[in-house]
């Protein structure tokens, strides 16, 4: 049954809905797949196996009428490790959180389980979310799964990674600066992250709270359409999540884009990129215009300050929400201390990693009386900015296309010992997460080593169904 691995969630709830196999099989096919490449791979943390079999044996037993059937119904899923689940062990890939078992789960893990999603495991990660590579695990790195000397991006590296394994049918990732966008760019698949407030971020370990949201990351945008589906809606446990209706994103998602007008941002394609991802992404926008739609040139003049902001902003964000992990009430405590800083000091130093203690001592100084005014103050100043930018180009255009990352993926070990040239990596996706706007990224041509280019559709607030009716387009073309 290993053929069923290389099916899509469209096709898979098709046969389930036809009884071609059951979730049991389809699950189990999974579990093999995960057996057979994880080792080299490094996918997940936890696998799940048993309770896998048991919501699979749940679907099958219980099986209802087509109309009352979610498309995500028996079908098998990842969750990212920083994302809570009752009695299933959540770590954010930390020593911090080594032995942490949640007694809730998150928001989007009980709306996918009240589906009949089928969960497979945990997902790798750098650790809280702080990365670029997945090679900041605390456990194990994670590799490309189309070439296993170069990295699957990060942080949501494993989300990204099991689903172009075929691992998963599909993931959950969260994005916070371009998380679930640059993992799902270099390893050739599909990614959403989604309007700020519109998925509950309920149960979702805080990297930084203004910036962090959940999304689907699949293999075809039909399908990532389905998941953002079953996930969004309004969560009164989340301050922040927006009550409003939302539409069915699959609705119109075969309308084409005749007519459109598609913002292609100067800023976006000058110094830093590499020639063929910017020969990628150029040719995507001479598809479109094949397609009917209308290219224009749009002006972002803030994003040279925004990954700026990003970095302090965020280590600002983190070093507050990191505070709680004291070795006092949960998580990691040191075996030998005198007193109580000692405790904290040791406890700390022991169980965070090097990137999370870099990140926390720049947000404690960017904080700090004497430099608040001159870092985070202005850093919120420039977000300001951004997002004038970005409302002022949408007044010329429908959404706005631009790569994801300078390059392809690049090499295990090439960057870790220069953090500034890997932050630099962000600086076409950190600015959808300052403006708190939807970005949808999917392959659009091939790259150096033969690896995926990835480009990114960028639209207002709540355009999730514009941006995966335009990526639909796009694919259908099969470029």
């Amino acid at each position: 049954m290993s053929e069923l691995t290389e099916r899509t969630i469209f096709e898979h709830a098709e046969a389930l809905r036809k009884k071609e196999y059951s979730s049991v099989q389809l699950t189990q096919a999974y579990l093999e797949q995960i057996d057979k490449k994880d080792k080299t791979i490094g996918a997940y943390i936890t696998v799940t196996a048993d309770r896998a079999i048991e919501s699979a044996k749940a679907f099958d037993e219980g099986r209802c009428s087509d109309s009352e059937i979610s498309p995500l119904a028996g079908i098998p899923c990842g969750i990212k490790d920083n994302m809570c689940t009752k009695g299933i062990k959540t770590t954010c890939a930390s020593k911090m959180l080594g032995g942490y078992i949640p007694p809730y789960s998150a928001h989007v893990v009980e709306k996918l389980e009240k589906s009949g999603a089928v969960i497979l495991g945990k997902l790798n990660m750098d650790e809280f979310a702080m990365g670029s590579t997945t090679e900041n695990s605390a456990f194990k790195v994670c590799r490309n799964p189309l070439d296993t000397d170069r990295v699957p991006g990060g942080s949501s590296g494993g989300s990204a990674a099991a689903v172009a394994a075929r691992e998963a049918v599909y993931t959950l990732g969260s994005d916070t600066g371009g998380s679930i966008r640059q993992p799902a760019s270099f390893c050739g698949v599909v990614g959403m992250k989604p309007t700020y407030g519109s998925v509950s971020r309920y149960g979702l370990v805080a990297f930084a709270s203004s910036l962090d949201q959940i999304g689907p990351i699949t293999s075809t945008v039909l399908d990532n359409a389905l998941v953002l589906n079953a996930i969004v809606g309004h969560d009164k446990r989340d301050a922040t999540s927006v009550k409003r209706v939302y539409n069915d994103f699959t609705a119109d998602i075969k309308n084409g884009v005749k007519g459109m007008k598609i913002g292609v941002p100067e800023e976006f394609f000058g110094e830093g990129i590499s020639d063929d991802v910017r020969k990628a992404v150029l040719a995507a926008t001479d598809t479109y215009r094949a397609l009917g739609a209308e290219l224009v040139s749009v002006s972002m003049p803030s994003i040279d300050y925004a990954l700026s902001a990003y970095y302090v902003i965020s280590s600002a964000e983190a070093s507050s929400n990191l505070a709680r992990f004291d070795g006092v009430r949960y998580g990691y405590r040191c075996d030998d201390y005198s007193n109580i800083d000692e405790l904290y000091r040791k406890s700390r130093s022991e169980g965070f990693g090097s990137e999370v203690k870099k990140r926390i001592m720049l947000g404690t100084f960017a904080l700090s009386s004497g430099y608040y005014d001159a870092y985070y103050k202005k850093a919120l100043q420039v977000r300001s900015l951004v997002r004038k930018d970005f409302d002022e180009a949408f007044g010329k255009c429908d959404f706005i296309i631009s790569p994801v990352a300078p390059t392809v993926a690049y090499k295990i070990g090439e960057k870790t010992g220069d953090s500034l040239q890997m932050y630099m990596g962000d600086a076409y996706s950190v600015p959808v997460n300052i403006a708190g706007i939807p970005a949808l990224t999917l392959p659009c041509g091939i790259g150096e080593g033969g690896m995926p280019v990835g480009m990114q559709l960028i639209g207002p607030a709540f355009s999730e169904g514009l941006l995966y009716r335009a990526g639909f387009a796009f694919e259908s073309t099969g470029k």
